[in-house]
């Protein structure tokens, strides 16, 4: 499980073909390896990958077929900047929310403008992924744990603003352009919350939550 919180960036340095899987090899300097070792997970703009080697500053982690199909990754090329967090332990402040490093789909960011000191950004998710989000909720974006200003449901918008500190310790600066493809992971409470309320229902209740429905449901509002 991860926060959320990014801990520094790495860099791409190979990407090594293998019989159908890739093997990919991460420069991070500033990443503390002390307490890194192999069969650890290391969230990479937000998805959850096995390191399989140690080295120095670097490390690599196998990826499957179905991490390639399920996110960004498989345009991922050699020079290129991504996130990394540790895998939490017990005693870590828990700044950001619960992530679990399984990506849920890709979103592309439509339009970056300048709000204040912040910057202002609407991302289009797929639109089976809208109805977990909501206003001041939750969302994990190549791995970053923000909050959602607002939404808008009739394009499929998540409308984010990001902070100063937030974009100089992670990768939007060097990736974050309109028409780039990020990550995305929906909040994992949501997702229980659904998967919960459809089995006291017996009725597929996706994009259909209530106050009435969460009432009958036995979660008194």
């Amino acid at each position: 499980m991860f926060t959320g919180i990014i801990e520094t960036t790495g860099k791409i340095k190979a990407i090594n073909q293998l019989g159908g899987d890739i093997e990919l090899i991460i420069h991070a300097p500033d990443l503390d390896f002390s307490d890194v070792k192999l069969g650890d997970s290391i969230a990479s703009n937000g998805i959850c990958l096995t390191v399989v080697s140690v080295a120095k500053d670097m490390y690599s982690v196998d990826v499957s077929r179905e991490t390639l199909s399920k996110s960004a990754l498989k345009n991922w090329r050699v020079g290129d900047v991504i996130n990394l967090e540790k895998a939490m332990l017990p005693t870590t402040r828990f700044g950001g929310h619960i992530v679990a490093g399984h990506v849920d789909g890709v979103g592309v960011i439509k339009h970056i403008a300048k709000d204040a000191r912040s910057v202002y950004i609407e991302i289009e998710i797929p639109a089976e992924l809208m109805h977990y989000t909501a206003d001041k909720g939750s969302i994990t974006v190549d791995g970053i744990s923000l909050t959602t200003n607002m939404i808008k449901p009739e394009q499929n918008l998540v409308c984010l603003n990001i902070i100063p500190h937030t974009a100089e310790r992670t990768n939007i600066a060097y990736h974050w352009t309109v028409g780039a493809l990020v990550n995305i992971e929906v909040d994992l409470l949501a997702r229980y919350l659904e998967r919960l309320l459809h089995k006291k229902s017996g009725k597929n209740t996706a994009g259909n939550i209530t106050e009435e429905m969460l009432n009958k449901a036995g979660f008194y509002l």
